[in-house]
């Protein structure tokens, strides 16, 4: 799929929680059967949040960083992946936990989307383990 254009918007849960929450829903709970009660929870208050548009000013991807450099809720709606939007949301996340002075940021990646981060320079480590009954790993990124 060819890369879309995309705007990006930065902001806090106050202002990103109806789009965010959209891409979530459809990703998260719809597409992989993710209970709604272990997909949202009280983290999204402390974390900045990341959601791409696409021309037509839908939402079509969301991701997250808490304050300790840990990175979630990465979603990219499944009409929209390969078209650059995932690449997109993880360069701002990175941004900005490079302009907050983490050394390293942390997530934890679905086992079938390493290759993604792999991509943008995460590494895996530890052994793989379940999340909401999907396997996961966990990965970082050194900034320092």
């Amino acid at each position: 799929m060819k890369e879309i254009p995309l705007r990006i918007e930065i902001g806090d849960w106050a202002g990103l929680a109806r789009d965010a929450t959209s891409v979530r829903q459809a990703v998260f709970v719809e597409e992989q059967g993710v209970p709604p009660e272990l997909e949202m929870d009280d983290e999204d208050a402390r974390c900045v949040h990341v959601v791409a548009y696409g021309p037509d000013d839908a939402p079509l991807g969301t991701g997250r960083l808490l304050p300790d450099g840990h990175i979630g809720r990465m979603a990219v709606h499944k009409r929209a992946r390969g078209a650059g939007v995932g690449g997109a949301i993880l360069g701002a996340l990175i941004e900005m936990g490079r302009d907050a002075g983490h050394e390293e940021l942390l997530l934890n990646a679905q086992v079938h989307a390493t290759g993604f981060y792999e991509a943008q320079g995460f590494v895996a480590f530890g052994d793989t383990f379940q999340d909401a009954g999907i396997p996961h790993v966990a990965m970082r990124l050194r900034l320092a």
